[in-house]
Parts: structure tokens; C-alpha cells; sequence
């Protein structure tokens, strides 16, 4: 069974737009984990419109689970990794001022960046997991530079998924094949929901680990937090 980590970004926005500690963020990833989430995700951006640094610090002492803190390498990132060292570092190459992540990184042309980053971080015993769209190109890149896993973008599967599954997870089919093949741990993570998560882990069998956050947390406020974790976790079964 696939690991559901669940990314509380979005329960960050909700208490900033408010300032104050409502709702609770670290309250909110320890309920995750006795709900039955088998990880926490973070993505703390510079501009720290949902998850801070501080949010990040104390999540780190506190949650029990895999932590994964994902983001753009660099130092600010590569300090938080050094002081805190989660379970996994998940990489991409979002800009500062991104609304979301939207595309993988190009692993063959931007090698000389991150292999040595990806080093680093392997050396403080973080798992590495590479954000990628679903290329072969682009995963043997990743194997190339030392990465541990990669993270299928699956923003393209979940647009598609309504029209035409088999052709939507395709790509990803292959990708992942190949991931296999060439060593690499596997997780996806972009608009993956109720309705598209159980196709995607049936065509994809040994898929380890999602990131879901909007989508989920979304749907807590329908079900509430311990159902909706409940049902994420029912389709990856």
C-alpha cells in the first residue's frame, strides 16, 4: 500500500488570512498522523504565504511519521535540511514567486546544479525525491544525478483523467516503469483526488508515497479530516 503524506500548506493559508494560530498547523499534522496519514509535507516558500519557517522548525520536533519538506534548493532550503533533517527532501524547481508546482525539473540540462546538491543532501541521510513530468529522459536524468526517488507530476493525469483514463496515465505508466528499472523509489503528487487517486495506484501497483494537500484538504471540509484520510487511504489500498 502506497503511503498517503498529506500536505498541510493549505491549513497554513487559512490561519494567515487571519493571523493568529487558527486553525493549529502542528495540531492539525499530528491529528493527520493519529488519523492515520503515514506522512507530513511542507513546502515553506520564501515568501511564507502559507507554511513559515517557524511552522517548518516546529513541525520537525514534533511529527512521528515521514516528514517530507519540499521546495527550490536553495540555501534558505538547504539550512532548514541541515538543521532539520526530515525523512525526505523533495526538490523542485518552482520560483519564487510561483503560485504552485506546475512542471518537473529538466534533470539532464540542470545536472551540474543538482547533483552536488543532491549529494549534500544524501550525506545528511535525507532521502532524496526529484520532481519530474512524466519523461523517460527526464527520469534517467534523475538516476543520473543520484536521486533516490522522483515524484511524477501528475497536474497533466488529473486534467485528463476525466476524458480518458487509459490514455492519461499512459505516459505515466511508462515513466514509472523505467523508474523501476532503474532502481528509483516512486511517488506522484499534483491534483491527485478522490476520483483519480485509485486508477492511478491500480495501473501503477508499486507506487510508495502521494503528496495530496489542496484536494484533500478540500474535502475534509466536507467529510472532516478523519474520514477524508480514511477515504485517500482506501483508494491506495
Amino acid at each position: 500500500m502506497a503511503k498517503l503524506s498529506v500536505n498541510i500548506n493549505k491549513v497554513a493559508t487559512l490561519r494567515n488570512a487571519r493571523g493568529g494560530n487558527l486553525p493549529n498547523v502542528l495540531q492539525f499534522a499530528l491529528d493527520c498522523e493519529r488519523f492515520g496519514a503515514e506522512g507530513i509535507t511542507v513546502h515553506p516558500r520564501p515568501d511564507e504565504r502559507h507554511i513559515t519557517r517557524k511552522d517548518t522548525y516546529d513541525l520537525a520536533s514534533a511529527v512521528e511519521t515521514e516528514f517530507n519538506i519540499e521546495g527550490y534548493p536553495d540555501e534558505r532550503f538547504m539550512q532548514m535540511l541541515r538543521d532539520l533533517k526530515p525523512t525526505q527532501a523533495t526538490l523542485v524547481p518552482d520560483g519564487p514567486d510561483q503560485l504552485t508546482s506546475d512542471a518537473g525539473w529538466n534533470t539532464t540540462g540542470k545536472a551540474d546544479f543538482l547533483k552536488p546538491i543532491i549529494d549534500e543532501i544524501k550525506a545528511l541521510n535525507i532521502r532524496v525525491s526529484v520532481f519530474v513530468d512524466p519523461q523517460i529522459s527526464m527520469v534517467e536524468g534523475a538516476a543520473n544525478i543520484g536521486a533516490d526517488r522522483i515524484e511524477l507530476y501528475t497536474g497533466p493525469y488529473a486534467h485528463d483523467y476525466s476524458s480518458n483514463p487509459q490514455k492519461a496515465i499512459e505516459k505515466y505508466v511508462e515513466a514509472a516503469k523505467k523508474a523501476k528499472e532503474l532502481g528509483l523509489g516512486l511517488n506522484a503528487g499534483h491534483d491527485l483526488n478522490l476520483d483519480n487517486l485509485k486508477f492511478f495506484k491500480q495501473e501503477i501497483p508499486w507506487l510508495e508515497e502521494v503528496s495530496i494537500g489542496h484536494a484533500l484538504i478540500s474535502d475534509a471540509l466536507y467529510y472532516g479530516i478523519e474520514n477524508t484520510i480514511g477515504l485517500y487511504k482506501q483508494r491506495l489500498s
